[in-house]
């Protein structure tokens, strides 16, 4: 109790803990496009039950792994060498989650271009043979994602109530954000395949990271948000002249 006032009365704590949010919320994001694309396949009542069971779950299991960060913190030490480099079970954790992202977003790409080829569309197939499936995917993705944050954050503060304040925060704004964010993605088909082109580059990015090449997460976001940006812009740009042309009639 005496180790969390002195935390409180420490500006530095203060600081580390806001910079851990925007982190966690950040990298949530890649999250929570996964999850309003896999959970929209579900039928409607079943929805929104999956993405609150699934994002708290994935709270409990970030909360757990903090709970062994002695030994998360070891998966970066390297177990086998392969053309010269180190890899460690970060690495090779990494390049798993990047390369299940690349090969179902390229699934419902392919689904989505030729809708009439339902065997070729694994999503949709996972989702229609339940519930439990859907929470397993999630919270299978949700582990790649949490191993590399809880490293980082491990880099940025030693203190453990600090990471837990700041997982429990993100995934808080998660549970908030995720209906409304399925909402519009389903109200919106062409933000469908930009948001899996997104899962297509963060998916290349886990694996280049996996493969001991830095891709600065900036650039990525900035590239995230630009594309979604000029997607709003042709948003708008439909919605005047479809009002033009109703008023025209």
């Amino acid at each position: 109790m005496q180790d969390i006032m002195i935390l409180v009365q420490d500006p530095a704590a203060w600081v580390a803990l806001v910079t851990l949010v925007v982190m966690e919320v950040v990298l949530g994001i890649d999250n929570l496009i996964f999850i309003s694309i896999l959970t929209n396949k579900l039928p409607p009542e079943h929805r929104e039950r999956a993405r609150k069971v699934g994002i708290g779950l994935a709270l409990v299991m970030r909360l757990a792994l903090l709970g062994t960060i002695a030994w998360i913190v070891k998966l970066t030490t390297p177990i086998f060498e392969l053309f010269g480099r180190g890899f460690s079970w970060k690495d090779i954790i990494l390049i798993a989650g990047g390369l299940f992202l690349l090969w179902k977003a390229t699934k419902e790409i392919h689904h989505n271009v030729d809708p009439a080829d339902h065997n070729e569309d694994f999503i949709a197939t996972a989702a229609t043979a339940g519930f439990t499936a859907a929470i397993g995917q999630i919270l299978l993705l949700d582990l790649v994602f949490s191993v590399d944050s809880i490293i980082t954050a491990v880099g940025m503060t030693p203190h453990l109530p600090i990471m837990v304040v700041a997982v429990i925060a993100a995934v808080t704004v998660m549970l908030v954000a995720a209906t409304p964010l399925a909402n519009f993605i389903e109200r919106n088909p062409t933000i469908v395949m930009l948001a899996l082109a997104f899962l297509m580059m963060i998916g290349t990015t886990l694996i280049a990271e996996g493969m001991g090449f830095h891709v600065p997460k900036g650039y990525v976001y900035a590239a995230m948000a630009f594309s979604a940006l000029v997607e709003v812009l042709n948003m708008f740009a439909r919605n005047a002249r479809q009002r033009k042309k109703a008023g025209g009639h």
